[in-house]
């Protein structure tokens, strides 16, 4: 797993290399500085303040980095990621300013996923300094909650079923002292039988349940995240075909981001009542699978008549919000790697964002824009709903148009989240096909920030 150790420490005076930002605009005027020596180092390097350009300056005998980038004055989270991902293994500062949103990108630029082999091109940890040293502990936070969702999406399905998102949802139980209940079994089939439904044909090892867990101040005002934990999709007997199902592993993505926002919740101290709810299944294929044209009985009393079983993230997450229905919440979250149509849409680095309201919806984008982790809104139209009806049952899960799948896939969800409760959902992809400086290729958490910074504003 990821290894995080101090990269961001306090600016007390150590010893450390200078690191100056430029852009392409002032670069020229800035080299002015340098000896002709040094100049023609840069040259030879062909930095021209290019943004993620780096570059090494002699300096007698040291030298200093340099570093190209949009706004000296305006450092994004991945302005120095760059060079933290190149840059020996040493202690840096900035030679003017502070790091701020940068510390992020800093730490993530460092993941290494090291479960299953050493990083080979390991070269030691890379410290930067700051002299703002309440900075460092949000930052560290929030960059290690990312880190947590890429270690648990990296990791494959063997070794990430439901037991083992339960060791997970048990360990952070036990180190803030929070009240964790798991439901499987006859009672999981009683209490919550969609999620039974979809996980039933998995191997004993791989069984499905309902991980609950609870904490905070029973007085407080009851925040519920809810995550979708389809630790593996071969789409039931409506079979994925190879390519697929080849990133399966990362459709327990959606419990990855609640765990990691949980983390963050309980770490901070928030003024809420917690209420962490992930349906945790494997959707295999097995004589005991359901079947396109089964109709189930949802926890909420409504039936469902199964369209495709490769629209099982509905399922399981239609219960589990019916759960945190039942406990009067302020908001309720979910994240889900639910729909393609979201992809096709808004492509891998955006998650779709569904809401019931504005304001909702209006401070989850702003806070996603400050902190470099955009979510683009989509509408949950009502005159879509149309498109869910059965001949049979209440509602059908998968309607076959094709039209406006990740909308219509929220109203779906909507059905099952108690009536005026505020509502957020997240079709994230939870993954990165191609790597970007302090965005490793892999896992990925999208839509993290934004929720963590939007229920500071509100709860904090």
């Amino acid at each position: 797993m990821s290894q995080t150790p101090a990269l961001i420490q306090p600016d007390r005076g150590q010893s450390a290399t200078a690191i100056h930002l430029v852009n392409q605009a002032g670069f020229a005027a800035w080299a002015q500085r340098l000896t002709p020596g040094q100049r023609a180092a840069l040259e030879a390097q062909k930095f021209d303040g290019t943004g993620y350009q780096v570059g090494i300056v002699p300096d007698g005998d040291a030298w200093f980095a340099i570093g190209g980038v949009a706004d000296p004055a305006a450092l994004s989270s991945w302005c120095l990621a760059k060079l933290s991902e190149t840059l020996p293994a040493g202690t840096y500062r900035l030679a003017s300013g502070e790091p701020g949103a940068a510390l992020f990108g800093w730490q993530t630029a460092q993941y290494r996923f090291t479960r299953y082999r050493a990083d080979e091109n390991a070269a030691g940890a890379r410290i930067l300094l700051t002299g703002e040293p309440k900075a460092i502990d949000p930052a560290v936070a929030e960059a290690r909650a990312a880190m947590l969702v890429m270690d648990l999406v990296n990791t494959p399905a063997e070794d990430m079923g439901p037991a083992a998102l339960e060791a997970e949802a048990e360990q952070l139980a036990k180190a803030h002292k929070a009240h964790l209940s798991v439901t499987k079994g006859e009672a999981l089939e009683r209490e919550y039988p969609l999620v039974h439904a979809v996980g039933r044909a998995a191997a004993r090892e791989h069984a499905p349940r309902l991980i609950h867990l609870t904490w905070g101040d029973e007085k407080a005002p009851v925040l519920a995240i809810v995550g979708k934990g389809v630790c593996f999709d071969s789409g039931g007997l409506d079979i994925k075909g190879a390519a697929g199902m080849l990133l399966m592993k990362k459709d327990m993505g959606g419990a990855a981001h609640a765990l990691a926002l949980a983390r963050l919740v309980m770490d901070a101290g928030l003024k809420v009542r917690l209420h962490l709810l992930i349906p945790a299944v494997e959707n295999a294929i097995a004589n005991n699978a359901f079947r396109p044209g089964d109709v189930l009985r949802s926890r909420k009393g409504l039936t469902v008549e199964i369209g495709n079983t490769d629209a099982e993230g509905r399922l399981i997450l239609a219960d589990a919000l019916t759960r945190a229905s039942e406990e009067d919440p302020a908001l309720v979250i979910d994240f889900a790697t639910l729909t393609g149509a979201a992809r096709v849409a808004l492509g891998p680095d955006l998650p779709a964002l569904m809401t019931r309201r504005d304001d909702t919806a209006d401070a989850l984008i702003a806070a996603g824009r400050d902190q470099d982790d955009e979510v683009w809104r989509l509408p949950l139209p009502d005159s879509y709903r149309e498109w869910m009806k059965s001949d049979i049952a209440d509602l059908n899960n998968a309607p076959t148009n094709g039209f406006a799948g990740a909308s219509v896939a929220g109203l779906f969800l909507d059905r099952f989240v108690g009536d005026d409760i505020d509502w957020a959902h997240f079709d994230t992809f939870a993954w990165r096909p191609t790597a970007k400086p302090g965005r490793p290729k892999g896992g990925a958490a999208l839509g993290l920030r934004a929720a963590w910074h939007m229920l500071q504003g509100r709860f904090g």
